[in-house]
């Protein structure tokens, strides 16, 4: 718009070009969201798999900013689209991890826990590692563009988080064995903050020029880390629960307040963790687990349906925005396409790594496990192919062109965007095709949770058995003991001191117990 134009009230013309700007940037904002959910439903009700919704918010991202680049809005409109990592990290994921936390059947979750902390902590320093190590020689051998070898680690580090919102949401959609989308759930949440920590401790060490002592500390940090933001958000969940039970709420008049106080423990737990210097993502995911089983039903009828419908709402548009905005930012970008070799060579790497991770650590748990626990090859698998980037990777490598001086960030941003497209729209589009190929669909799979839970990890029998195998039943025997101790102590305890009585005798089963017989769908 030309200066002139502007209204003589205001002579300068700076208010109200950014009031304007503010409003067209808004509503193109409104009507994306309203686009993606609309060709989201039709693409679902249609069951067609190939344009996942994700996919679908990202394409859609992508097409008005590539249209806002070549317009002459794009300046006045870049300053309320641009990707902050800022307004990501303590705005738009909360909700997702708090829903994720909220809705997870946590008999699954808990069962395979080992296995998830060891693809999560172990898998993802291992992707981190292989990744840096073979983009460091692929730039020695000229196959691609050279970094430090610091900073090859960090890449390795931010593209190792991995992002299955497109994956989980087709596992849903298809009925798949609740093993396996406990073993992916469970290992994007947590290798969410592994990577944050290990891109942290690599910049650290870049910074500082340090020797190797801090390599080997980054585990013994992520783990502190872990446990602390756990404990801080089991603590905000039982906290939360007291008061719901013991406050008197429940009440008519008091429903406002009672949901208003619901909805804000959830960002209270993420932002003291963060204040701490600890993990939000873990802290807010564990606030969810107990605030649904032990402080969600403290609340009144009316309050439980609304914070169940308002926790699904407010994750539901922060998850299509966020592919809407990042589609959005990556046309409008600039870019540095010079390095193509790196791009290619990077998705071939990573590929590689990812593999590694999955099937060193699946060796790794198989070798504890006993054999009715087994991870089976074709979860090895499904894992290894749901292996997606997305929103996170995006997020540390815009942080990365800041981090990283002489264009190196800006090589890894463009890089790292275009694997993140590649991915949600070629391995989101065909992971349908993928799941039916390796028979984890189908009616063996789509029954009661509890039933295929109960099926896949009931302890064998041990009559008939070999006199051989007795050190082995042993070990069984102790670990179903040891998870109906914890039932028991869950039954017994904890139901008692942080519920009320007034419910169904049968909720207390929820956590570890045999509820859940709802289709997994």
């Amino acid at each position: 718009m030309d200066e002139m134009q502007i209204s003589p009230a205001d002579p300068h013309g700076s208010p109200a070009k950014d009031q304007q700007a503010a409003g067209v940037g808004i509503l193109l904002q409104i009507m994306m969201l309203v686009l993606s959910f609309v060709l989201g439903h039709v693409l679902r009700r249609h069951r067609f798999y190939y344009l996942p919704e994700a996919s679908a918010s990202l394409l859609i991202g992508l097409i008005v900013g590539g249209l806002a680049n070549v317009s002459n809005t794009e300046n006045s409109i870049r300053a309320w689209f641009n990707f902050h990592e800022e307004f990501f990290f303590l705005f738009l994921l909360p909700p997702i991890i708090f829903q994720s936390g909220f809705s997870l059947q946590p008999k699954p979750f808990f069962s395979n826990f080992g296995a998830i902390v060891t693809f999560a902590i172990f898998g993802t320093l291992i992707a981190s590692v292989v990744t840096g190590i073979l983009v460091y020689l692929g730039g020695v051998t000229f196959l691609m563009y050279k970094l430090p070898f610091v900073e090859c680690l960090m890449f390795g580090a931010l593209i190792s988080a991995t992002d299955p919102v497109t994956v989980l949401s087709i596992f849903q959609e298809l009925g798949t064995d609740v093993n396996l989308y406990a073993l992916v759930f469970g290992e994007s949440v947590l290798n969410d903050a592994m990577a944050i920590s290990l891109y942290r401790t690599m910049s650290l060490v870049r910074s500082h020029e340090s020797s190797g002592q801090n390599f080997f500390m980054v585990v013994v940090r992520f783990l502190e880390t872990f446990v602390g933001s756990m404990s801080a958000g089991v603590g905000v969940g039982f906290t939360s629960a007291l008061l719901f039970k013991y406050a008197g709420l429940d009440i008519d008049n008091l429903q406002n307040l009672e949901c208003c106080l619901f909805v804000l423990f959830p960002y209270f737990s993420y932002m003291l963790a963060e204040g701490l210097g600890l993990s939000g993502i873990v802290s807010i995911l564990f606030t969810g687990i107990v605030m649904k089983h032990y402080g969600f039903s403290n609340l009144s009828d009316s309050s439980q349906k609304f914070v169940s419908a308002f926790f699904h709402l407010i994750s539901s548009l922060a998850e299509t925005f966020i592919f809407i905005y990042m589609g959005f930012d990556i046309a409008m970008e600039k870019h540095s396409w010079s390095h193509v070799g790196f791009i290619f060579f990077s998705i071939l790497f990573i590929g590689i790594a990812r593999a590694t991770n999955v099937f060193s650590c699946a060796y790794l748990v198989n070798l504890v496990r006993p054999a009715n626990r087994k991870i089976p090859m074709k979860h090895q698998k499904a894992l290894w192919y749901s292996g997606l980037r997305g929103a996170m990777a995006f997020a540390l490598a815009l942080q990365s062109i800041h981090d990283l001086p002489d264009g190196h960030g800006q090589t890894i941003f463009t890089a790292t965007t275009a694997i993140v497209v590649l991915t949600v729209l070629l391995i989101g589009g065909s992971t349908g095709t993928m799941l039916e190929a390796l028979e984890v669909v189908g009616d063996d799979h789509d029954g009661p949770l509890g039933e295929s839970f109960e099926t896949s990890y009931r302890a064998p029998s041990y009559e008939g058995e070999p006199s051989s195998g007795n050190r082995f039943k042993m070990k069984l025997k102790e670990f179903h003991k040891s998870t109906t101790s914890f039932t028991a102590i869950d039954r017994n305890y904890l139901t008692p001191f942080f519920k009320t009585q007034s419910g169904d005798e049968d909720e207390h089963d929820d956590f570890l117990g045999d509820s859940s017989r709802g289709a997994f769908r």
